[in-house]
């Protein structure tokens, strides 16, 4: 199976999300979001995928969220912060032939397998 995570090798559930991923065997392309972000058509087309909205994709918890004034934006505005700011997407983002999820908890993966 393969497999495309938007990773980030500092964050915990990020790194138990790839485990869970190679643990199952999967070919998995990792792609460490902050240093190639994806585009903005790209992260329309997995929060589509995902059925979330950017919004539900959004790391609200960064710090620059709040300072971007991101809780009462749009999803739009929100989508342009993040493809300025890649830190603010929330991980980790998996992509299987199954579907999308963003996988918080680490467990969320295991229904894409």
């Amino acid at each position: 199976m393969k497999a495309t995570i938007l990773h980030n090798p500092a964050c915990g559930t990020s790194r138990k999300t790839l485990a869970l991923l190679d643990e199952a065997g999967a070919d998995v392309t990792v792609i460490e979001y902050l240093k190639t972000p994806p585009t903005r058509a790209e992260l329309q087309r997995l929060y589509a995928r995902a059925g979330i909205t950017a919004r539900d994709g959004l790391r609200a918890k960064e710090a620059l969220a709040t300072t971007l004034g991101l809780t009462e934006a749009s999803d739009a505005a929100i989508l342009d912060a993040m493809i300025a700011h890649p830190i603010l997407i929330n991980r980790p983002l998996v992509e299987t032939a199954k579907g999308v999820a963003l996988c918080r908890p680490q467990d969320e993966v295991l229904k894409l397998l």
